[in-house]
């Protein structure tokens, strides 16, 4: 007897439907046909496991099971119910007239449990867009499956309950989430805030203007600074989250599995910060059977690269593409996928192999040379996408011990929030951009034109600070956030005065 059933496979952030065909016939063997790797062939053992001890058997015929298209890779054991129910549907194990209706997904335990899968949310959307009238699913992947509206979830535990659902002994409720109601409630609870900042007013300003435009963002001092504090709390004062942003969010770090279990939408802007023995592949994306990297995970969040220096050249090289195209393309000889990567790039580095700025009064500051040589391991082109470089001091003990308070996240984000909104009325006409950082040549003469004033105090500075060539549009770009935070029409001669002291390591000598 022949049955089809429904499974589904996922290739960078989108599914397809894989239609498994079980047909018994006489004879005994077992086949399992259409490119399927190690996990899914290895599935015969647990299949069988779990349907002796749940009082069915894998039957003593000749099993042919085909996973179509035939010329996919298929790869993981969440296939193990798909073809566990193909199975018994076929031996007339189980009464079914409506099997072909839905996707069914989950890795078997040996007992007949399930244990939970990856990309449960693009299955899901996949699944709605074909029609299918439901989605059988491991109880912990249930609620990010139910953010798709329009679509029956049915969470189950182990494989005898879906079977009574499927014979109509004992049915599973959908489950149904208002996912509204979810965004709103789990949209303001933020780890970190900046009200635990002691002093540093002048980088919590920076980093103001860094989320108000988009702008990447470098931080330099020596150990002990605040710098990593000071980069995990970014992403609280980034506005928050759009209900569409939080769902294409959600669907990378489901196709990875890192969604938490019996979580379904992300809601809080993602916070990514690999070690710097990271891999480029790791970073970026790929593998053998393709997956999302650190730079997609951080997609409409952060990524924060510690002791920049430290990485790998060729770990850096890569991520210039992904910088200005804000997507990853991965090549293979069978397929192409694409990876969406719009983060905010944050770094931070020590200004010296030693740690600290230089000064004559420390023997172990580093010498000038040294330092040179340890900035060249960062390249010109992935310096000229970062446009903000401040440095950051120790805090002084007198901050330390002050019980007062600093502005809390909440605060700032209402001003970076107002300034994104101008933004994104200035460029509705271009759906390529959407804040300042994004900007190319003709925006930037068209948006950040100076009056005579502006441009005698950028000509002074580019000439005296000996600030190079690549600084003059970076300045540009944050002079046009820094007058968007002030709520101002054109550019002021104080805005490109602020703008122009973010460049610290485009001035000759600045370490000395």
């Amino acid at each position: 007897m022949l049955i089809k059933v429904y499974g589904s496979a996922v290739f960078g952030v989108e599914a397809t439907t894989i239609t498994i065909e079980v047909n018994i016939d006489k004879g005994i063997a077992y086949h399992l046909v259409g490119l399927p790797d190690n996990a899914i062939k290895e599935s015969s053992y647990r299949i069988s496991a779990a349907l002796n001890n749940n009082g069915y058997k894998l039957p003593g015929k000749k099993i042919t099971i085909n996973m179509a298209p035939a010329d996919m890779r298929k790869e993981g054991s969440a296939y193990d119910l798909t073809i566990a129910m193909g199975i018994l549907a076929a031996s007339n194990q189980i009464k079914t007239t409506n099997i072909e209706d839905y996707i069914i997904m989950g890795e078997l335990s040996l007992d007949g449990s399930l244990q939970p899968i990856k990309g449960a949310l693009p299955i899901a959307i996949k699944a709605k867009e074909e029609g299918f009238k439901g989605f059988f699913l491991p109880t912990q992947n249930a609620k990010e499956a139910a953010i798709v509206t329009g679509l029956d979830v049915f969470p189950v535990e182990n494989i005898k309950q879906i079977i009574n659902h499927i014979e109509g002994k004992e049915q599973i409720k959908p489950l149904i989430i208002d996912v509204e109601k979810e965004f709103n409630e789990n949209l303001e609870h933020p780890e970190f805030d900046f009200y635990d900042v002691k002093g540093q007013e002048t980088i919590k300003r920076c980093m103001e203007i860094a989320a108000a435009g988009g702008h990447n963002i470098i931080l330099i001092g020596p150990p002990g600074s605040g710098k990593t504090m000071l980069a995990k709390r970014l992403p609280t004062i980034l506005p928050p989250m759009s209900l569409d942003e939080a769902l294409e969010t959600t669907k990378i770090h489901s196709v990875v599995g890192r969604i938490k279990e019996n979580a379904g939408l992300m809601t809080q802007r993602p916070f990514r910060s690999p070690h710097h023995t990271i891999s480029d592949v790791a970073l970026v994306g790929g593998g053998a059977y393709p997956q999302p990297g650190e730079i997609s995970l951080s997609h409409n969040g952060v990524l924060f690269l510690d002791e920049l220096p430290e990485f790998k050249r060729t770990v850096l090289e890569v991520m210039r593409q992904p910088l200005e195209d804000r997507e990853v393309t991965i090549s293979r000889a069978r397929f192409t996928v694409t990876y969406p990567s719009s983060f905010m790039l944050v770094a931070s580095m020590n200004p010296s192999p030693s740690g600290y700025f230089v000064d004559a009064g420390n023997p172990l500051s580093s010498s000038p040379q040294e330092m040179q040589r340890y900035l060249a391991k960062i390249s010109g082109p992935l310096l000229d996408r970062i446009d903000i470089h401040i440095e950051v001091q120790p805090v002084p003990f007198e901050k330390l011990s002050e019980e007062r308070k600093g502005e809390s996240s909440k605060q700032i984000r209402e001003r970076v929030t107002k300034a994104r909104k101008l933004q994104t009325k200035r460029f509705a006409e271009n759906e390529y951009i959407h804040y300042n950082a994004q900007m190319n040549v003709k925006q930037i003469r068209k948006y950040c034109k100076l009056d005579d004033a502006s441009t005698t105090m950028l000509k002074n500075a580019m000439d005296k600070l000996n600030l190079s060539a690549r600084a003059y549009d970076r300045i540009l770009k944050v002079s046009r956030t820094i007058a968007d935070l002030d709520n101002a029409e054109n550019i002021q001669p104080n805005h490109i005065g602020e703008a122009i002291q973010y460049r610290s390591l485009d001035r000759e000598g600045w370490l000395a």
